[in-house]
Parts: C-alpha cells; structure tokens; sequence
C-alpha cells in the first residue's frame, strides 16, 4: 500500500468540506432544541423540573444528554478545523478526520447513537423524526466511506513520529508541554506498567518523585502556595501524555488536584497556606475518601459520621473504593456531622490526616483500618476500602471551619475532576490507537500487513477521529474552566463521550491483535481492563447523563 496519503486525499475529501459542516450544525442543533423543549414541557411543572417526572422519561432523557453532546462535539470539531484553517494547519488529514466525524456521528444521529453495546439514544426517544438537509446528507453519504477511512490511514503511517494523529490546535507551550511528559512517558511509564499492572504493584515512589519534580502536583495550584499557576489546558495535556503511559500513572494528579480544588474553594486562609504548598510539592500524598458501600453515586445519603470530641472530631463509618489510600498523608473525608439530618446538608469535609502505609501494612494508624480491592485494571494506586473507629482528626481540619458545605464544597470540584477524566480517557484511547496501529503494520497475515485489510484500517481511522473529535470537546471544557466560565455541562459531555471512546478504541485494537490480544503478555490487554473503568468513576455513564440532561432543563 502507498504510504502517499496527501496524493491518496485529494479524491475522498469533499469539495466545500467547511461550508458543508457548517450548514450541517444548524440542523443538529434544531433536533437538540426540539428535543429538549419536548422534554421540558413534560417534566415541568411551575417552571420546576420535577425529578420523578423525569426519572420516569429517564430513556428519553438520556437520549437529550447524548444528542446535545454530540452537538457539541461536531460545534468543536468544526470550530477546530475553523482555527487551523486561519493558520494554515489545515492538512488532508484534517479534513479526512473532519468529514469522517461529521459524517459517522450524523448518520449515529440519524440512526441511534451508541450509549453502550445494546443501547442507543434515538430520536423517536424525543418524539423527533429528521430529514437530513443538503448538507448534512451529502455528509452522510459521502464522508465516512471506506475509501475515506483508508485514506486517513496512509495519512497516520506518514505521520513522522508526531505525537497525535492530526493537528490538535494547542499553542506552542502546550505542545512543548506535551512533548516533555510524552517523553517522559515513553522512557519512564510504558516499558515498566505492563509488569506494574500484572504484579498487582503500586507505582514505585521513584516515578512519584520524578513527577514531583515535574511540578505534575503543582500543576495549577497558584504560584503564591508553591504551585506552576498554570492552565487547566496544561493539566490536560499532561493527564493525557501520562494516562496514554499508564492511566494509573496519568491518575497521580488527579488527588492532588481534587484535594488543592477543595482547599482552594472552601479551605480557610490557614489551611490553604497549611495544605497547598506540600501538596504541590508532591511532599503531602492526598486521597479522596468519598464513596460508601450502599451509597455508590447517591452521596447525599452517606452514614460516615463525625462527632465533636473535644476541639476536635472522631470519624465512624465505613468507606470503600478508596483509590491510593494505603501510602498517601491526608484524606479528604466527607461525612455526616449536623444531628438529625439524612439528606446531603448534613455533610462536612474533613482533612483527616494519616500515616502513610505501605503494602504490606496499608493502615497504621490507630481507629483506621482497611484492606485491598482487587481489580481488573487501573491497579498503579490500587483500591481500598477504609474504615474508621473513633479515628481522630483535629478540630482545625474541618474544611472552611463551618459545617454542613461538604457537599457544596465537593459540588465545585466535579468541573476539573471530570475534565481531567476527560483528558485521561483520551490518553487511555490514544495508548490502544498506537498498540493497535503497531501490530496492524508488523504482523503478516495472507502476504501483507494487517493494516493493509480495510476493516483493520477502517477501526483505526474511526479510531483516531473520535479521539479528536473527544480531545476537542475536552480542551474546550478546559478553555471554558480558564476563562472563568460555567463549564460543568461541557466537562460532563467529556467524560461521558471520552469514556465511551476510551472502551470502543480499546476493545478494537484488541480485536485487531486477534487472540494475541487475549494474551497478558501483550500491552493490549492491560489498556482494555484500564478502559473499562472510565465509564464507571467519577460518576457512571448512567449518572452522568442525567446529570447532563438535568443542566439542560434546568
């Protein structure tokens, strides 16, 4: 096969490609409009969304969420294509990435859109039929075909060792940020997490001091508590080099930056300038203690409870799915602390500290005890349950020094948790494109390589478009978070879409391996069981939508 993509290109792109998806948007966004507005008139009553009213219509709902955001997903894509355009970045690949896009996800809206293997959001869900315009049928019958997607793929095989398939419209610093942690990646993560994985090991503390160093916890912490000051968009670039390593690897900062979001929005003036600096210094290991075992996603219905003991508190419940618990300083618990409440006022977040354990002795502490999870994948941290006797926390690490703002003070982070999940998702995708596209080149099968086949080439461009069209839709999110903007609705489209993504990209590179990939020796399959979590943590899909379709009625 040629490896001429440019020549290969100028026969599959469509002529007009920028004016054609254009056109197409206002259709999509005619069908979201439509949708919501039927939805809102049923659920609504007094102006008020009425919660039970929408659980009933939980189908159609959910059909809204994945509508909407695949409305802003095509909005970002095309507004990503606009920029590279206007500084001349936009190449054959591009527009091949481009008109795929649109033209598989207009036809997915057409059709149904995939919300897991068995279920798809459609738009007799909303009450909605849709005869495509001129545009957007001329997508959708000429964008993604197969000679297309083969053309995209002699495109990647002349990619040059560039780090991503396609331009991602991100400025010269971030790039060179990029390409520091995509080293640091390939020297110091990937030869080492496939062994990492299979050991049921933590992470050596060697790679934790090594991105301490990088200021990886300090990333966006502010320059006057020790931290770099940086951009969300610079901890998404770093989250998705290092997830696209290891996702446990890519999953360090996420406490630190969980337990700095929290400091920073509800901490008092003392403990910002207790907790932040070690935390971003890499000096004060955090974990989130969040989660109960009969709780899952209903966090307002928590029974971890914190009495007054003096000038301090004593902690009582039980915690489970406690990622890096063992060998970490400080937790940050939620619990229940006002008498006589059940709902989430009754919450209070705690900055409990601890002694950190090792693997043999995980707990040491005395009112503190626990014990490993065993899991598929993303087993770099590993998982905990922790239960607390009469554990002690100072009365000064009731976090803000006011109780029952737990739950708000968690509220405010979601933003930068689920952006950055969107961005390790992304990694987790990127990491199973580049497996995938590697044994597709060297392994022979009839004569020729795997890549060579259309199907096997069609999975990898389909592949590398949703990967951008995902990556776009998460620097977007974070561009919002740094421009001071409401971002919680395009930070959950993130999540939700980057999951998805994240499995589908996985679970096809391993088909591409064949039985190979079905073999623990081979990266593939660890990068399957770490996809898989994605959909699950920080609110699964199922929670997520409903989260989304909720901001969009309200």
């Amino acid at each position: 096969m040629p490896h001429d993509g440019h020549a290969m290109t100028e026969s599959v792109v469509l002529a007009d490609l920028q004016a054609l998806t254009a056109a197409a948007l206002p259709e999509v966004e005619a069908l979201f409009i439509a949708g919501r507005d039927g939805i809102k008139a049923a659920v609504t009553v007094d102006g008020k969304v009425m919660a039970s009213a929408l659980e009933a219509r939980q189908s159609s709902a959910h059909a809204l969420a994945w509508l909407a955001t695949y409305f802003e997903a095509l909005r970002q894509l095309d507004a990503w294509a606009g920029r590279l355009t206007e500084t001349g970045q936009f190449g054959a690949m591009e527009a091949l990435i481009l008109q795929i896009g649109f033209g598989e996800y207009l036809n997915q809206i057409a059709g149904g859109i995939p919300m897991s293997q068995t279920e798809f959001a459609r738009l007799s869900d909303l009450g909605l039929t849709w005869t495509p315009g001129p545009a957007a049928a001329r997508l959708m019958a000429a964008g993604n075909t197969p000679q297309a997607r083969m053309a995209l793929v002699a495109c990647m095989r002349d990619n040059h060792g560039r780090a991503t398939f396609g331009t991602t419209g991100l400025d010269e610093e971030l790039e060179m940020i990029r390409d520091q942690f995509r080293r640091y990646a390939d020297e110091k993560v990937i030869p080492f997490a496939q062994g990492w994985h299979l050991r049921d090991e933590l992470i050596p503390m060697q790679v934790i001091d090594e991105l301490a160093e990088l200021g990886v916890f300090g990333l966006t912490i502010p320059e006057e508590f020790g931290g770099f000051g940086l951009s969300k968009a610079s901890m998404v670039v770093v989250s998705e080099e290092l997830s696209r390593g290891y996702i446990g690897v890519g999953s360090l900062g996420t406490r630190s930056e969980i337990a700095a979001e929290l400091i920073l929005c509800g901490g008092t003036d003392a403990q910002k300038a207790q907790w932040l600096p070690g935390l971003a210094s890499g000096a004060i290991l955090p974990t989130a203690v969040f989660t109960e075992p009969n709780t899952g996603s209903d966090l307002g219905s928590l029974r971890t409870r914190a009495r007054k003991d003096g000038d301090g508190w004593t902690l009582t419940g039980n915690k489970t799915w406690i990622t890096h618990a063992a060998r970490t300083h400080v937790m940050t618990v939620l619990a229940r602390s006002v008498e006589g409440t059940s709902d989430y006022r009754g919450l209070s977040m705690f900055l409990a500290e601890k002694t950190p354990g090792t693997d043999e002795t995980p707990f040491v502490d005395q009112g503190l005890s626990g014990g490993e999870i065993e899991v598929l994948g993303y087993r770099g941290m590993k998982e905990y349950t922790v239960n607390f006797d009469d554990f002690h926390v100072k009365g000064e690490n009731l976090l803000g020094g006011v109780e029952g703002q737990g739950f708000k003070q968690l509220m405010q982070t979601f933003e930068s948790a689920r952006i950055q999940t969107g961005a390790r998702a992304i990694g987790v995708a990127q990491s199973a494109l580049e497996v995938g596209m590697q044994y597709a080149e060297d392994r022979k099968q009839f004569g020729k390589s795997l890549i060579d086949f259309p199907r096997i080439a069609g999975k990898l461009a389909l592949m590398a478009v949703e990967i951008m069209i995902a990556r776009q839709l998460t620097y977007f999110s974070a561009w919002q978070k740094d421009h001071g903007k409401r971002c919680d609705l395009e930070a959950g489209m993130a999540k939700l879409l980057g999951a998805r993504v994240a499995w589908s990209s996985a679970d096809n590179a391993l088909q591409v391996h064949g039985g190979n990939g079905f073999a623990l020796e081979y990266r593939i399959s660890r990068i399957l069981c770490d996809a898989r979590i994605l959909n699950i943590f920080e609110g699964a899909a199922e929670i997520q939508a409903t989260v989304i379709a909720r901001r969009l009625l309200d």
